[in-house]
């Protein structure tokens, strides 16, 4: 009878972080172009074999980067409100109209010194 020795426990993946999963998805969805999506499994798949693990991960970075106006989040091709989509998804960039921030708002225009102001 041959005994074969067991072999030591494999170390689990290194985590991943948001910000790297955030930084995939921006990148995924440039190089796939304007109107054009991506599935959140494309992400996972790129960053580990074990991708199944990942796609809650990666759907909560997309609600994120959806939030700032990086990306939008589509259901049946149509953009959808991050905030508690559930079902089937894809990505892709935010209309470049879209920006991660709202227009500033002219400032007032300010009044000419008075020598009133000086004193």
């Amino acid at each position: 009878m041959t005994v074969i020795a067991a072999s030591p426990p494999m170390a689990p993946p290194p985590p991943i972080t948001p910000a790297e999963i955030e930084a995939l998805i921006l990148a995924l969805t440039a190089a796939r172009g304007p109107g054009k999506s991506i599935c959140p499994s494309e992400v996972a798949r790129a960053l580990r074999p074990d991708w199944q693990t990942l796609l809650t991960a990666v759907r909560r970075a997309a609600g994120r980067l959806a939030l700032a106006g990086q990306v939008e989040i589509l259901r049946k091709g149509q953009p959808v409100d991050p905030n508690g989509v559930k079902g089937v998804i894809r990505l892709r960039q935010a209309p470049a109209s879209q920006g991660a921030h709202a227009p500033l708002e002219a400032a007032p225009a300010q009044q000419p010194a008075t020598p009133a102001d000086a004193a």
